[in-house]
């Protein structure tokens, strides 16, 4: 579907794709792992999705540091499981089979994934349970609080500046001030050159996030967003030093499947 002159949906895959890859590189390669730097009315109402989004960037970036690329969406597809689990238990929402089922495999992925995860790391995974636990709640808040006083990019504004406030306060007591002192790239121009391509391709994502949001059903929405996914893990594997076994594959077909139904349950209820 196009708007204004230029496909949305492949649009918002080459910058999910692009942003990925490139906050991996930095992350992983260059071993740069202090998340300040990767940013992108009633204000005070807003402020505990503020945090909430604080702990995402955060754990999320300590987490892709040390995960694979596929691992890490793995775990991060939990957060939809949490947001289903919610909807059923205190929302009392009908959910359909297709989407429980959808539920079970992505938590049934996730949950088999460290056993047979032989580039296993403990840290890694600590970081990406509070990652997805807090993507879970942030989207449960958003949900729940509809703040009609703030636009979706009003929203983004306000946690971009609350996290670079929050996280350049707490930057010398959890000894990330420091470590940014000591980080032997810190004048490289690739250093320099991948943390300006991540804010602008950060922008970029979320303008197109928003664009592809306003002009398509939800359920093509998860289409994209579940292609732009598989795009992403794929390519990652060819990139970055990855090391999957027969069970990781199983595991991320089994999760494959798992967003593949809530795809399909999405397109159904719209």
């Amino acid at each position: 579907m196009c708007v204004s002159g230029y496909p949305v949906g492949p649009t918002f895959c080459v910058c999910y794709l692009a942003f990925y890859l490139t906050n991996k590189y930095v992350l992983s390669v260059l071993k740069f792992t202090y998340p300040t730097l990767f940013q992108g009315s009633n204000v005070w109402a807003w402020l505990p999705a503020s945090v909430l989004f604080v702990g995402i960037i955060y754990a999320g970036s300590r987490a892709l540091s040390r995960l694979a690329i596929p691992v890490f969406l793995t775990l991060h597809n939990v957060a939809e499981v949490i947001i289903c689990g919610y909807q059923k238990c205190f929302q009392k929402e009908k959910t359909s089979p297709v989407k429980i089922c959808s539920a079970f495999f992505l938590l049934a992925a996730a949950g088999c994934l460290p056993f047979s995860d032989s580039q296993f790391d403990p840290d890694g995974y600590f970081w990406a349970v509070i990652h997805f636990f807090c993507v879970g709640a942030y989207k449960i808040l958003q949900k729940t609080q509809k703040p009609t006083w703030l636009s979706d990019i009003d929203q983004q504004y306000l946690n971009y500046i609350f996290s670079v406030v929050l996280l350049a306060f707490a930057s010398h007591p959890t000894g990330d001030l420091l470590g940014f002192l000591e980080f032997p790239f810190l004048y490289f121009y690739r250093f320099h050159s991948s943390c300006c391509a991540s804010g602008f391709l950060g922008f970029f994502l979320l303008f197109s996030t928003q664009k592809l949001k306003s002009s398509m059903a939800p359920g093509q929405c998860a289409a994209w967003l579940f292609f732009a996914k598989v795009i992403t893990a794929g390519s990652s594997v060819l990139l970055f030093d990855t090391l999957l076994t027969r069970a990781t594959v199983g595991c991320l077909l089994l999760c494959g499947l798992g967003e593949a139904l809530l795809v399909f349950s999405e397109k159904k209820s719209s």
